[in-house]
């Protein structure tokens, strides 16, 4: 996909979208040469996933009746073999292909294996076809929705009959994508309790952090969908700020985020204000603050990440010093960022430019990746939490490096965020670099 220009007005966003659509019809987000050699790296068979967000970077499908909205356990699996002749494998039961699957129109191929229901009685025979879901009563024409319905679930049907359930379907699956004997990672208890039920051969290993790296290096369909995502957010996140007056409250500044996100057909996720993100907050803002908005919304599951310092009237000289510190070290940290370069690098480049330029403040600068996750990057085990790793930026990957000001006392709070995709010989902002400060 071509990187395209910044998405500037409403109908350059609307055409993006549909290019977006597109793609993700006929391919998976995910960058599958870096899954493979992230497999090889992890000595891998391949990956058999069930969380909906790993399923849609495998599929572009994202299985909303499996969520914690819903309170459903997972009834769709993505599995990728890491031989790259075979095609994605996708599980899942005939209601879900027919009432949610079949709508997007997908074109890629996949190895289909559907169930008929979603309980695992650990039954290996496969089911007779008992009819059609929704039978025609054949009073009216079929609708469009209808037709493409019944002519999407009798194709896959036809490639193979359906299981009783979701796991022999998931077994017969791994057995037929030569996973069955394999080293596999897997994303949710449900799939280990399934493969030991059914007396799977082979070895299991816990595989968030695997995907994690994955997930660290984008596709160029993911480029695309992280710069749709920036852009609708940086956009939503500007119209609060320059709408902000005295008298309003936190609460009222996270609606409007939300409002403005919606309208650019993005999910807020979250806004801070002034350092609170409590959505029960009841802070309002004053003639003379000074404060930051920090916010994140996703579109199409992808983030964008925000931040700009907010000047309601005059503020303090100590806080106007702070924002000036944040901004003039992240143009210094930009200057540096290109692959090979390290977290630790960056961390050490901003607290320099912080001395050199003689801010008696601290910041806290903070590298991130950003893609399906807020922090979508792999750590290091440490007793069941994610110890952060000193990665090396590497060509594609999207980094977001917080420069919060970390003082109280200096009469208000400073931020600066953009998000900066890494190229092959340095860096290229991914939305509009805008001023590092909303005067209102």
């Amino acid at each position: 996909m071509p990187y395209p220009p910044m998405l500037h007005s409403a109908d350059a966003m609307r055409d993006f979208d549909a290019l977006l659509a597109a793609r993700l019809r006929s391919e998976g987000p995910m960058n599958l040469p870096r899954a493979y050699d992230v497999m090889a790296e992890f000595d891998l068979d391949g990956l058999v996933l069930a969380e909906p967000v790993n399923v849609f970077h495998l599929l572009g499908y994202w299985p909303q009746l499996a969520n914690t909205r819903t309170g459903q356990p997972p009834t769709s699996f993505a599995l990728l073999a890491r031989d790259p002749r075979q095609g994605p494998g996708f599980v899942t039961s005939r209601f879900i292909y027919y009432y949610t699957y079949a709508d997007s129109c997908f074109t890629r191929d996949l190895q289909v294996y559907l169930y008929q229901e979603a309980s695992d009685s650990g039954d290996d025979s496969l089911a007779t076809e008992l009819g059609a879901e929704f039978p025609d009563a054949g009073l009216e024409p079929l609708s469009d929705v209808e037709t493409r319905r019944r002519v999407a679930l009798d194709a896959a049907t036809a490639m193979r009959a359906s299981s009783v359930n979701s796991g022999p379907a998931l077994i017969r699956a791994l057995r037929d994508m030569g996973l069955w004997r394999g080293r596999i990672a897997f994303d949710h208890p449900l799939i280990r309790t399934i493969c030991g039920r059914h007396g799977h051969a082979g070895e299991l290993l816990a595989g968030d952090n695997v995907l994690r790296w994955i997930r660290l290096v984008k596709s160029p369909l993911e480029i695309g969908l992280m710069q749709r995502a920036a852009a609708a957010n940086v956009a939503a996140l500007t119209s609060v700020g320059r709408s902000i007056r005295a008298g309003a409250n936190h609460a009222e500044l996270q609606r409007q985020f939300a409002i403005e996100a919606a309208q650019r057909g993005n999910h807020a996720v979250f806004l801070n204000v002034d350092r609170v993100s409590s959505e029960l907050s009841s802070e309002t803002i004053r003639d003379g603050q000074a404060f930051f908005l920090d916010g994140v919304s996703h579109c199409r599951h992808y983030h964008g990440d925000y931040a700009r310092t907010v000047f309601v009237g005059e503020p303090r000289p100590a806080v106007r010093n702070a924002a000036r510190a944040a901004a003039q070290a992240w143009d210094a940290v930009r200057e540096i960022l290109r692959p090979g370069v390290r977290y630790a690098d960056i961390v050490a480049c901003g607290r320099d430019a912080v001395r050199r330029g003689g801010f008696a403040v601290t910041i806290g600068f903070g590298p991130h990746s950003v893609g399906l996750m807020h922090t979508d990057e792999p750590g290091e085990d440490a007793g069941g939490f994610y110890r952060k790793l000193d990665l090396t930026l590497r060509e594609n990957m999207i980094l977001s490096v917080d420069c919060p000001v970390m003082n109280t006392g200096v009469g208000g709070s400073a931020h600066i965020e953009d998000l900066m995709l890494i190229t092959r010989d340095g860096a290229e902002p991914l939305h509009v670099l805008a001023d590092p400060v909303i005067q209102i």
